[in-house]
């Protein structure tokens, strides 16, 4: 199946969420969160996370997870990784208590497309702390893509991780999940880095990015992907295809947020004031665009 095909699948199987110029939706992916060793990906970029995260609860955002939000190709278990992270797993219960989550899956964490995994390993997580269980997503549903529809115009957007524009990552998803487990997985631990990878791969980036634009264009339909990790907030009204970027470049973060109909390219990162004080800063890097 082509890549083509294999996104209008996806859309056509997506649930429809109605959203209107009240709406505030924050779209975040590719966390890779691990299990807090050398190799974990995210470590570095937590507490910027959780410092965006926050700000989005606080201020009223629905969060949707736009695929990869945990790394389940270097790392076996769901509940190591929650337990590295309690504080954000918690954070992330209060927005699906809240019914302001939403969850996609990816590549990198495709078993939350089983409802048995689901329910064995996100209902409930382990504080090591406390010695106990504590709910966490409780007969969630992680979806393969959502379709955001704004209830006066009618006007619609795709979101969706993206792997779909990756032929290998797609179909053959266990294959790279078996190299990257048994093989990058080991080379990382001597400092090399998976040049496979969509994200590491700017030749990969750009096809992977080709084919999700042309479906945007052929379509009409503005689509939000991650995947490649390289966020993309275009100027140019004609080009309906967006990217949130991810939450382990070098030193910050970055998101799409959605407000008043209109979508915004955001960065966090770590600053420093005049007297040697750190902060976590929010810096938006693309003008904002009317989209619906």
């Amino acid at each position: 199946m082509s890549t083509y095909s294999r996104l209008c699948q996806v859309f056509s199987a997506a649930p429809v969420i109605e959203i209107d110029e009240g709406s505030k939706i924050v779209v975040m992916s590719d966390c890779h969160r691990g299990d807090g060793s050398w190799i974990d990906n995210f470590s570095h970029n937590h507490n910027i996370y959780y410092a965006a995260l926050r700000y989005y609860f606080d201020n009223g955002f629905t969060y949707i997870e736009n695929g990869d939000g945990d790394e389940l190709w270097k790392f076996r278990s769901l509940h190591d990784i929650s337990s590295i992270y309690i504080d954000i797993f918690r954070l992330l219960h209060r927005f699906y208590h809240e019914r302001r989550l939403y969850m996609i899956y990816g590549n990198h964490d495709i078993e939350k497309k089983d409802p048995d995994f689901v329910r064995k390993n996100m209902a409930a997580f382990y504080d090591n702390h406390a010695d106990r269980y504590e709910p966490l997503f409780e007969n969630i549903t992680a979806y393969e893509g959502l379709v955001l529809k704004h209830r006066p115009t009618g006007r619609e957007l795709f979101v969706v991780h993206g792997h779909q524009g990756d032929p290998r990552d797609d179909r053959f998803w266990k294959t790279g999940k078996f190299f990257v487990r048994h093989f990058w997985r080991r080379m990382e631990l001597l400092g090399f880095k998976d040049i496979t990878s969509a994200a590491k791969n700017n030749v990969k980036k750009k096809h992977v990015e080709k084919r999700l634009y042309d479906w945007a264009a052929k379509n009409g339909r503005f689509l939000i992907a991650g995947h490649t990790h390289r966020p993309s907030c275009p100027l140019d009204q004609d080009n309906l295809y967006f990217n949130d970027g991810s939450c382990v470049h070098p030193t910050s973060i970055t998101a799409l947020e959605i407000e008043n109909s209109e979508i915004t390219l955001v960065k966090w990162s770590v600053k420093t004031t005049g007297d040697l004080r750190l902060y976590v800063n929010r810096q938006e890097i693309a003008v904002r665009r009317k989209i619906l």
